[in-house]
Protein backbone atom coordinates (compact mmCIF):
# COMPACT_ATOMS: atom_id res chain seq x y z
CA UNK A 1 0.00 0.00 0.00
CA UNK A 2 1.27 3.51 -0.79
CA UNK A 3 0.22 6.99 0.10
CA UNK A 4 0.89 10.14 -1.85
CA UNK A 5 2.34 13.13 -0.09
CA UNK A 6 4.03 16.24 -1.33
CA UNK A 7 7.06 17.94 0.15
CA UNK A 8 5.10 20.47 2.21
CA UNK A 9 2.95 17.74 3.75
CA UNK A 10 5.98 15.61 4.60
CA UNK A 11 7.68 18.46 6.40
CA UNK A 12 4.54 19.46 8.24
CA UNK A 13 3.71 15.91 9.34
CA UNK A 14 7.14 14.96 10.57
CA UNK A 15 8.55 18.29 11.71
CA UNK A 16 11.90 17.63 10.06
CA UNK A 17 14.36 20.03 8.50
CA UNK A 18 17.34 22.19 9.21
CA UNK A 19 15.60 23.93 12.09
CA UNK A 20 15.69 20.70 14.05
CA UNK A 21 19.39 20.29 13.30
CA UNK A 22 20.20 23.81 14.43
CA UNK A 23 18.08 23.64 17.56
CA UNK A 24 19.82 20.42 18.55
CA UNK A 25 22.92 22.46 19.24
CA UNK A 26 25.73 24.27 17.47
CA UNK A 27 28.68 22.70 19.22
CA UNK A 28 32.23 23.75 18.55
CA UNK A 29 34.84 21.05 18.27
CA UNK A 30 37.72 20.42 20.69
CA UNK A 31 40.90 18.39 20.58
CA UNK A 32 40.39 14.72 21.30
CA UNK A 33 40.51 14.11 25.05
CA UNK A 34 42.75 11.05 24.72
CA UNK A 35 45.54 10.75 22.18
CA UNK A 36 44.96 6.99 22.14
CA UNK A 37 41.18 7.27 21.66
CA UNK A 38 40.70 5.04 24.70
CA UNK A 39 37.67 5.97 26.77
CA UNK A 40 39.44 4.45 29.77
CA UNK A 41 41.68 7.54 29.63
CA UNK A 42 39.17 10.24 28.60
CA UNK A 43 35.68 10.66 27.21
CA UNK A 44 33.49 13.22 25.51
CA UNK A 45 30.61 14.71 27.45
CA UNK A 46 27.94 17.41 27.21
CA UNK A 47 27.69 18.63 30.81
CA UNK A 48 25.37 21.55 30.07
CA UNK A 49 23.15 19.72 27.59
CA UNK A 50 23.56 22.43 24.95
CA UNK A 51 24.88 20.11 22.25
CA UNK A 52 28.54 20.99 22.76
CA UNK A 53 30.93 18.09 23.33
CA UNK A 54 33.75 18.78 25.75
CA UNK A 55 36.59 16.63 27.12
CA UNK A 56 35.65 14.61 30.18
CA UNK A 57 37.32 12.11 32.51
CA UNK A 58 37.90 8.50 31.57
CA UNK A 59 35.36 5.76 32.33
CA UNK A 60 36.73 2.88 34.40
CA UNK A 61 35.69 -0.72 33.80
CA UNK A 62 32.55 -1.80 35.67
CA UNK A 63 32.23 -5.41 36.83
CA UNK A 64 29.23 -7.29 35.38
CA UNK A 65 28.52 -10.46 37.30
CA UNK A 66 25.23 -11.45 35.64
CA UNK A 67 26.69 -14.83 34.62
CA UNK A 68 29.43 -15.42 37.18
CA UNK A 69 30.81 -13.87 40.35
CA UNK A 70 33.81 -11.61 40.27
CA UNK A 71 37.14 -13.45 40.40
CA UNK A 72 40.72 -12.24 40.41
CA UNK A 73 42.01 -11.58 36.91
CA UNK A 74 45.00 -13.48 35.63
CA UNK A 75 46.78 -14.10 32.34
CA UNK A 76 45.69 -12.26 29.19
CA UNK A 77 44.57 -14.94 26.72
CA UNK A 78 43.74 -12.86 23.65
CA UNK A 79 43.23 -9.28 22.54
CA UNK A 80 40.90 -8.38 19.67
CA UNK A 81 39.02 -5.33 18.40
CA UNK A 82 35.63 -4.88 16.76
CA UNK A 83 35.22 -2.14 14.15
CA UNK A 84 31.82 -2.07 12.46
CA UNK A 85 29.38 -0.09 10.31
CA UNK A 86 31.87 2.40 8.90
CA UNK A 87 29.50 3.03 5.95
CA UNK A 88 32.23 4.52 3.76
CA UNK A 89 30.09 6.33 1.24
CA UNK A 90 30.33 8.35 -1.92
CA UNK A 91 28.53 11.51 -0.83
CA UNK A 92 28.38 12.76 -4.42
CA UNK A 93 26.83 9.63 -5.91
CA UNK A 94 23.61 10.12 -7.93
CA UNK A 95 22.45 6.80 -6.45
CA UNK A 96 21.86 8.47 -3.10
CA UNK A 97 18.25 9.32 -2.17
CA UNK A 98 18.97 11.96 0.44
CA UNK A 99 15.52 13.53 0.17
CA UNK A 100 13.92 10.50 1.84
CA UNK A 101 15.48 11.65 5.12
CA UNK A 102 12.57 14.07 5.41
CA UNK A 103 10.23 11.15 5.97
CA UNK A 104 11.81 9.85 9.17
CA UNK A 105 12.26 6.15 10.03
CA UNK A 106 13.29 3.94 8.29
CA UNK A 107 14.86 6.53 5.99
CA UNK A 108 17.00 8.37 8.57
CA UNK A 109 20.20 6.93 7.14
CA UNK A 110 19.67 8.38 3.64
CA UNK A 111 21.31 11.65 4.74
CA UNK A 112 23.54 12.61 7.64
CA UNK A 113 25.23 16.01 8.14
CA UNK A 114 28.61 14.25 8.56
CA UNK A 115 28.26 11.90 5.62
CA UNK A 116 31.12 13.37 3.55
CA UNK A 117 33.63 12.59 6.33
CA UNK A 118 33.35 8.81 6.66
CA UNK A 119 36.81 8.06 5.27
CA UNK A 120 38.54 10.31 7.79
CA UNK A 121 36.53 8.78 10.65
CA UNK A 122 37.61 5.26 9.67
CA UNK A 123 41.18 6.52 9.46
CA UNK A 124 40.90 7.93 12.99
CA UNK A 125 39.52 4.64 14.28
CA UNK A 126 42.52 2.85 12.79
CA UNK A 127 44.85 5.11 14.77
CA UNK A 128 43.03 4.21 18.00
CA UNK A 129 43.10 0.51 17.17
CA UNK A 130 46.81 0.59 16.41
CA UNK A 131 47.43 2.14 19.81
CA UNK A 132 45.42 -0.66 21.44
CA UNK A 133 47.59 -3.18 19.51
CA UNK A 134 45.16 -6.11 19.18
CA UNK A 135 46.09 -9.57 17.99
CA UNK A 136 43.31 -9.32 15.39
CA UNK A 137 40.73 -6.78 14.19
CA UNK A 138 37.22 -7.83 13.21
CA UNK A 139 35.75 -5.59 10.51
CA UNK A 140 32.12 -6.21 11.39
CA UNK A 141 30.27 -5.46 8.15
CA UNK A 142 28.61 -2.51 6.41
CA UNK A 143 32.11 -1.33 5.61
CA UNK A 144 30.50 0.60 2.76
CA UNK A 145 27.10 2.21 2.34
CA UNK A 146 25.71 1.59 -1.12
CA UNK A 147 27.40 -1.48 -2.65
CA UNK A 148 29.56 0.72 -4.93
CA UNK A 149 32.96 -0.43 -6.17
CA UNK A 150 34.60 2.94 -5.50
CA UNK A 151 33.35 2.90 -1.90
CA UNK A 152 34.83 -0.53 -1.27
CA UNK A 153 38.13 0.33 -2.94
CA UNK A 154 38.55 3.44 -0.80
CA UNK A 155 37.57 1.58 2.39
CA UNK A 156 40.02 -1.26 1.76
CA UNK A 157 42.78 1.22 0.93
CA UNK A 158 42.21 2.98 4.26
CA UNK A 159 42.39 -0.32 6.12
CA UNK A 160 45.57 -1.32 4.27
CA UNK A 161 47.26 2.08 4.56
CA UNK A 162 48.87 4.56 2.18
CA UNK A 163 47.78 7.68 0.31
CA UNK A 164 43.99 7.79 0.15
CA UNK A 165 42.29 9.48 -2.78
CA UNK A 166 38.72 10.74 -3.01
CA UNK A 167 35.95 8.25 -3.65
CA UNK A 168 34.69 9.74 -6.92
CA UNK A 169 34.59 12.82 -9.10
CA UNK A 170 37.51 14.91 -10.28
CA UNK A 171 36.33 18.43 -9.50
CA UNK A 172 34.85 20.26 -6.51
CA UNK A 173 32.15 18.72 -4.34
CA UNK A 174 28.82 18.45 -6.15
CA UNK A 175 25.95 17.48 -3.92
CA UNK A 176 23.22 18.52 -1.53
CA UNK A 177 25.62 20.06 1.00
CA UNK A 178 27.20 22.60 -1.35
CA UNK A 179 26.62 26.26 -0.45
CA UNK A 180 24.90 26.89 -3.79
CA UNK A 181 22.12 24.41 -3.00
CA UNK A 182 19.16 26.59 -1.98
CA UNK A 183 17.44 23.84 0.01
CA UNK A 184 17.81 24.63 3.76
CA UNK A 185 16.86 21.08 4.75
CA UNK A 186 20.42 19.85 4.22
CA UNK A 187 23.30 20.97 6.44
CA UNK A 188 25.65 23.10 4.30
CA UNK A 189 28.88 23.61 6.28
CA UNK A 190 29.88 26.82 4.48
CA UNK A 191 26.67 28.72 5.36
CA UNK A 192 24.83 26.83 8.13
CA UNK A 193 25.65 26.61 11.82
CA UNK A 194 27.94 25.18 13.04
CA UNK A 195 30.03 26.89 10.37
CA UNK A 196 32.91 24.93 8.88
CA UNK A 197 33.96 26.79 5.71
CA UNK A 198 36.12 24.64 3.49
CA UNK A 199 35.04 21.38 5.15
CA UNK A 200 33.82 19.78 1.92
CA UNK A 201 37.06 20.65 0.16
CA UNK A 202 39.02 19.20 3.05
CA UNK A 203 36.91 16.05 2.92
CA UNK A 204 37.92 15.51 -0.71
CA UNK A 205 41.65 16.10 -0.26
CA UNK A 206 43.98 13.08 -0.26
CA UNK A 207 45.11 11.93 3.17
CA UNK A 208 47.44 9.33 4.58
CA UNK A 209 46.29 6.21 6.39
CA UNK A 210 48.69 4.31 8.65
CA UNK A 211 46.77 1.11 7.91
CA UNK A 212 45.86 -1.46 10.51
CA UNK A 213 48.91 -3.20 11.92
CA UNK A 214 46.91 -6.26 12.99
CA UNK A 215 45.31 -8.77 10.64
CA UNK A 216 41.82 -7.72 9.53
CA UNK A 217 39.01 -10.30 9.45
CA UNK A 218 35.91 -9.15 7.52
CA UNK A 219 32.23 -9.82 8.18
CA UNK A 220 29.69 -9.29 5.41
CA UNK A 221 26.98 -6.68 5.99
CA UNK A 222 23.81 -5.92 4.08
CA UNK A 223 25.09 -2.55 2.77
CA UNK A 224 28.19 -4.25 1.38
CA UNK A 225 26.23 -6.05 -1.35
CA UNK A 226 22.74 -4.46 -1.36
CA UNK A 227 21.83 -1.00 -2.65
CA UNK A 228 20.96 1.08 0.44
CA UNK A 229 21.25 -2.19 2.35
CA UNK A 230 17.91 -3.25 0.89
CA UNK A 231 17.94 -4.45 -2.73
CA UNK A 232 20.35 -6.31 -5.02
CA UNK A 233 21.81 -4.18 -7.82
CA UNK A 234 19.77 -4.12 -11.02
CA UNK A 235 20.45 -2.65 -14.48
CA UNK A 236 18.34 0.34 -13.43
CA UNK A 237 20.27 1.02 -10.22
CA UNK A 238 23.56 0.49 -12.07
CA UNK A 239 22.58 3.11 -14.65
CA UNK A 240 21.63 5.57 -11.92
CA UNK A 241 24.87 5.05 -9.97
CA UNK A 242 27.17 5.53 -12.97
CA UNK A 243 25.02 8.18 -14.67
CA UNK A 244 24.84 11.96 -14.48
CA UNK A 245 21.34 12.52 -13.11
CA UNK A 246 20.54 12.89 -9.41
CA UNK A 247 17.38 13.71 -7.46
CA UNK A 248 18.02 16.01 -4.51
CA UNK A 249 14.56 17.31 -3.64
CA UNK A 250 11.53 15.39 -2.40
CA UNK A 251 9.47 15.01 -5.59
CA UNK A 252 5.94 16.39 -5.55
CA UNK A 253 3.32 13.65 -5.19
CA UNK A 254 5.92 10.93 -4.77
CA UNK A 255 4.49 7.53 -3.85
CA UNK A 256 6.08 6.58 -0.55
CA UNK A 257 6.11 2.84 0.21
CA UNK A 258 4.54 1.80 3.51
CA UNK A 259 7.72 0.23 4.87
CA UNK A 260 8.75 -0.25 8.46
CA UNK A 261 12.02 -0.23 10.32
CA UNK A 262 12.92 -3.53 11.92
CA UNK A 263 13.56 -3.17 15.63
CA UNK A 264 17.10 -4.45 15.20
CA UNK A 265 18.39 -1.78 12.83
CA UNK A 266 18.15 1.99 12.41
CA UNK A 267 18.28 1.71 8.62
CA UNK A 268 16.37 -1.52 8.00
CA UNK A 269 14.13 -1.36 4.95
CA UNK A 270 12.19 -4.59 4.66
CA UNK A 271 10.29 -4.10 1.39
CA UNK A 272 12.70 -4.57 -1.54
CA UNK A 273 9.90 -4.80 -4.11
CA UNK A 274 8.40 -1.51 -3.01
CA UNK A 275 11.81 0.16 -3.02
CA UNK A 276 12.28 -0.96 -6.63
CA UNK A 277 8.92 0.61 -7.46
CA UNK A 278 10.08 3.85 -5.84
CA UNK A 279 13.28 3.83 -7.90
CA UNK A 280 11.29 3.36 -11.10
CA UNK A 281 9.16 6.36 -10.18
CA UNK A 282 12.22 8.51 -9.51
CA UNK A 283 13.25 8.07 -13.15
CA UNK A 284 10.28 10.22 -14.15
CA UNK A 285 10.68 13.16 -11.73
CA UNK A 286 12.81 16.31 -12.18
CA UNK A 287 16.49 15.90 -11.39
CA UNK A 288 19.81 17.73 -11.50
CA UNK A 289 22.82 17.08 -13.70
CA UNK A 290 25.95 15.89 -11.88
CA UNK A 291 29.34 14.58 -13.06
CA UNK A 292 29.16 10.90 -13.97
CA UNK A 293 31.78 8.45 -12.78
CA UNK A 294 32.06 4.80 -13.93
CA UNK A 295 33.90 3.95 -10.69
CA UNK A 296 30.51 4.06 -8.97
CA UNK A 297 29.60 0.70 -10.48
CA UNK A 298 27.60 -1.46 -8.08
CA UNK A 299 29.16 -4.73 -6.97
CA UNK A 300 27.68 -8.19 -7.19
CA UNK A 301 27.87 -10.36 -4.09
CA UNK A 302 30.53 -12.50 -5.81
CA UNK A 303 32.71 -9.47 -6.54
CA UNK A 304 32.36 -8.11 -3.01
CA UNK A 305 33.32 -11.46 -1.49
CA UNK A 306 36.38 -11.65 -3.75
CA UNK A 307 37.49 -8.16 -2.73
CA UNK A 308 37.06 -9.18 0.92
CA UNK A 309 39.38 -12.14 0.20
CA UNK A 310 36.83 -14.91 0.59
CA UNK A 311 38.03 -18.23 -0.86
CA UNK A 312 37.16 -18.49 -4.59
CA UNK A 313 33.75 -20.00 -5.21
CA UNK A 314 32.62 -19.49 -1.61
CA UNK A 315 28.94 -18.43 -1.61
CA UNK A 316 29.03 -17.26 2.03
CA UNK A 317 31.65 -15.42 4.06
CA UNK A 318 31.72 -18.11 6.76
CA UNK A 319 35.10 -18.96 8.27
CA UNK A 320 37.01 -19.14 11.54
CA UNK A 321 40.34 -17.98 12.86
CA UNK A 322 42.20 -18.69 16.06
CA UNK A 323 43.81 -16.07 18.25
CA UNK A 324 46.56 -18.02 19.94
CA UNK A 325 45.82 -21.28 21.73
CA UNK A 326 42.94 -19.97 23.85
CA UNK A 327 40.39 -18.29 21.53
CA UNK A 328 38.53 -19.26 18.36
CA UNK A 329 36.52 -16.64 16.46
CA UNK A 330 33.78 -17.96 14.17
CA UNK A 331 32.40 -15.60 11.51
CA UNK A 332 28.89 -16.07 10.10
CA UNK A 333 27.40 -14.44 6.99
CA UNK A 334 23.69 -13.71 7.60
CA UNK A 335 23.06 -11.39 4.65
CA UNK A 336 19.97 -11.94 2.50
CA UNK A 337 21.06 -12.20 -1.10
CA UNK A 338 17.54 -11.47 -2.37
CA UNK A 339 17.16 -8.20 -0.47
CA UNK A 340 16.13 -6.93 2.94
CA UNK A 341 18.47 -5.86 5.70
CA UNK A 342 17.55 -8.25 8.50
CA UNK A 343 19.52 -11.46 8.91
CA UNK A 344 18.79 -14.97 7.70
CA UNK A 345 20.45 -18.27 8.56
CA UNK A 346 21.38 -20.12 5.37
CA UNK A 347 20.66 -23.87 5.11
CA UNK A 348 24.28 -25.02 5.39
CA UNK A 349 25.16 -22.94 8.43
CA UNK A 350 23.86 -25.02 11.39
CA UNK A 351 25.92 -28.07 10.41
CA UNK A 352 28.91 -25.93 9.57
CA UNK A 353 28.77 -24.13 12.93
CA UNK A 354 28.43 -27.43 14.78
CA UNK A 355 31.62 -28.66 13.11
CA UNK A 356 33.50 -25.47 13.96
CA UNK A 357 32.45 -25.67 17.60
CA UNK A 358 33.48 -29.31 17.84
CA UNK A 359 36.89 -28.50 16.40
CA UNK A 360 37.48 -25.61 18.83
CA UNK A 361 38.74 -28.12 21.43
CA UNK A 362 39.46 -26.30 24.68
CA UNK A 363 39.48 -22.81 23.18
CA UNK A 364 36.92 -20.23 24.22
CA UNK A 365 34.62 -19.25 21.34
CA UNK A 366 33.36 -15.88 20.14
CA UNK A 367 30.87 -15.96 17.27
CA UNK A 368 30.66 -12.86 15.07
CA UNK A 369 27.92 -11.85 12.63
CA UNK A 370 26.77 -8.53 11.24
CA UNK A 371 23.11 -8.90 12.20
CA UNK A 372 22.35 -9.99 15.78
CA UNK A 373 21.57 -13.68 16.14
CA UNK A 374 18.98 -13.18 18.87
CA UNK A 375 16.77 -11.00 16.63
CA UNK A 376 17.33 -12.86 13.36
CA UNK A 377 13.94 -14.48 12.81
CA UNK A 378 14.72 -17.04 10.11
CA UNK A 379 16.83 -19.98 11.24
CA UNK A 380 18.61 -18.42 14.20
CA UNK A 381 17.16 -20.73 16.91
CA UNK A 382 19.19 -23.63 15.51
CA UNK A 383 22.42 -21.65 15.82
CA UNK A 384 21.58 -20.32 19.26
CA UNK A 385 20.85 -23.84 20.49
CA UNK A 386 24.34 -24.90 19.42
CA UNK A 387 25.90 -21.94 21.21
CA UNK A 388 23.72 -22.47 24.30
CA UNK A 389 25.12 -25.98 24.76
CA UNK A 390 28.74 -25.52 23.76
CA UNK A 391 30.76 -25.46 27.01
CA UNK A 392 33.10 -22.67 25.95
CA UNK A 393 30.84 -20.12 24.25
CA UNK A 394 32.03 -16.76 25.55
CA UNK A 395 30.21 -14.18 23.41
CA UNK A 396 28.23 -13.44 20.27
CA UNK A 397 29.48 -10.19 18.76
CA UNK A 398 27.60 -8.11 16.19
CA UNK A 399 27.00 -4.67 14.66
CA UNK A 400 24.07 -3.59 12.46
CA UNK A 401 22.06 -1.83 15.16
CA UNK A 402 24.57 1.07 15.43
CA UNK A 403 24.31 0.85 19.21
CA UNK A 404 26.51 -0.15 22.13
CA UNK A 405 24.61 -2.90 23.92
CA UNK A 406 25.61 -5.84 26.12
CA UNK A 407 23.15 -8.48 27.33
CA UNK A 408 23.76 -11.72 29.23
CA UNK A 409 22.21 -14.83 27.66
CA UNK A 410 21.28 -17.47 30.21
CA UNK A 411 21.91 -20.94 28.79
CA UNK A 412 22.61 -24.55 29.84
CA UNK A 413 26.34 -24.01 29.32
CA UNK A 414 26.44 -21.31 32.00
CA UNK A 415 25.53 -18.50 29.66
CA UNK A 416 27.41 -16.09 27.44
CA UNK A 417 27.38 -12.45 26.41
CA UNK A 418 25.59 -10.79 23.47
CA UNK A 419 27.69 -7.75 22.55
CA UNK A 420 26.82 -5.02 20.05
CA UNK A 421 29.26 -2.31 18.99
CA UNK A 422 28.20 1.14 17.85
CA UNK A 423 28.80 2.30 14.29
CA UNK A 424 31.45 4.66 12.95
CA UNK A 425 28.86 6.54 10.88
CA UNK A 426 26.48 7.61 13.68
CA UNK A 427 27.24 9.05 17.08
CA UNK A 428 29.17 7.95 19.16
CA UNK A 429 31.39 6.77 16.25
CA UNK A 430 33.30 4.23 18.32
CA UNK A 431 35.08 0.90 17.95
CA UNK A 432 35.36 -1.71 20.71
CA UNK A 433 38.45 -3.14 22.40
CA UNK A 434 38.14 -6.65 23.88
CA UNK A 435 40.64 -8.44 26.10
CA UNK A 436 40.10 -12.05 27.23
CA UNK A 437 41.62 -12.92 30.59
CA UNK A 438 41.75 -16.05 32.71
CA UNK A 439 40.27 -15.83 36.21
CA UNK A 440 41.40 -17.39 39.45
CA UNK A 441 38.32 -19.64 39.69
CA UNK A 442 39.07 -21.32 36.35
CA UNK A 443 36.65 -19.18 34.40
CA UNK A 444 37.28 -16.29 32.08
CA UNK A 445 36.63 -12.55 31.95
CA UNK A 446 36.11 -10.36 28.92
CA UNK A 447 37.30 -6.80 29.48
CA UNK A 448 35.82 -4.46 26.89
CA UNK A 449 35.89 -0.71 26.40
CA UNK A 450 35.16 1.84 23.69
CA UNK A 451 37.67 3.59 21.43
CA UNK A 452 36.99 7.04 19.97
CA UNK A 453 38.44 7.94 16.59
CA UNK A 454 41.67 9.95 16.74
CA UNK A 455 41.38 12.83 14.24
CA UNK A 456 44.02 14.07 11.83
CA UNK A 457 45.72 17.46 12.03
CA UNK A 458 42.69 19.12 10.44
CA UNK A 459 40.43 17.74 13.16
CA UNK A 460 37.93 16.27 10.69
CA UNK A 461 37.17 13.34 12.98
CA UNK A 462 36.24 15.72 15.79
CA UNK A 463 34.04 17.73 13.43
CA UNK A 464 32.29 14.56 12.30
CA UNK A 465 31.67 13.49 15.91
CA UNK A 466 30.25 16.92 16.77
CA UNK A 467 27.96 16.93 13.73
CA UNK A 468 26.80 13.39 14.48
CA UNK A 469 26.05 14.44 18.06
CA UNK A 470 23.75 17.29 17.03
CA UNK A 471 22.05 15.31 14.27
CA UNK A 472 18.39 15.58 15.26
CA UNK A 473 17.60 12.09 13.94
CA UNK A 474 20.94 10.51 14.79
CA UNK A 475 22.71 8.57 17.49
CA UNK A 476 22.20 10.91 20.43
CA UNK A 477 18.36 11.02 20.42
CA UNK A 478 18.28 7.29 19.66
CA UNK A 479 20.63 6.44 22.52
CA UNK A 480 23.23 4.68 20.40
CA UNK A 481 25.92 5.26 23.03
CA UNK A 482 24.13 2.82 25.31
CA UNK A 483 24.39 2.89 29.08
CA UNK A 484 27.62 2.65 31.10
CA UNK A 485 26.94 -1.10 31.38
CA UNK A 486 27.09 -1.36 27.57
CA UNK A 487 30.50 0.25 27.21
CA UNK A 488 33.46 -0.09 29.58
CA UNK A 489 32.88 -3.29 31.52
CA UNK A 490 34.40 -6.55 32.70
CA UNK A 491 32.17 -9.50 31.80
CA UNK A 492 32.63 -12.63 33.92
CA UNK A 493 31.99 -16.17 32.68
CA UNK A 494 32.08 -19.39 34.71
CA UNK A 495 34.54 -22.19 34.09
CA UNK A 496 33.64 -24.49 31.22
CA UNK A 497 31.43 -27.42 32.19
CA UNK A 498 31.92 -30.77 30.49
CA UNK A 499 28.25 -31.56 31.08
CA UNK A 500 27.05 -28.47 29.17
CA UNK A 501 27.47 -30.05 25.78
Amino acid sequence: MTRRINRRQALAELGLGTAALLLAGCGATHPSPAASGSTLAATWSDPTGDGTLTPGPGAALIDRTDLAPRSALGLELARIAHLTDAHILDAQSPARVTFLRRLGPPFNSTFRPQEALTGQVLNGAIKALNDFAPDAVIQGGDLIDNAQANELRQALNILQGGRILRASGNGPYVGVQEAADPDPFYYRPAIDAPLHPGLLSAALRPFHSPGLRAAVHPVLGDHDILVAGAIPPTPTTQAIATGNRAVWDLPTQLSIPSVHAAAASPDAIQAPTQINELIDELLTVPGVTVPADPRRRELSATEALADLHAPPGTPLLDYHFDVGPHLRVIVLDLVRRGGGSDGIVHPTQPAWLAAQLAAADDRWVIVVSHQPLDTTTEGAPALLTLLDHHPRTLAALYGHIHRNHITPRQAPNGGYWLIATASLIDYPQQARALRVRATADGGVALETWMLDNVPDDEGIGDISRALAYIDAQGGRPQGFSGTPLDRNVTLYRKAASAEAG
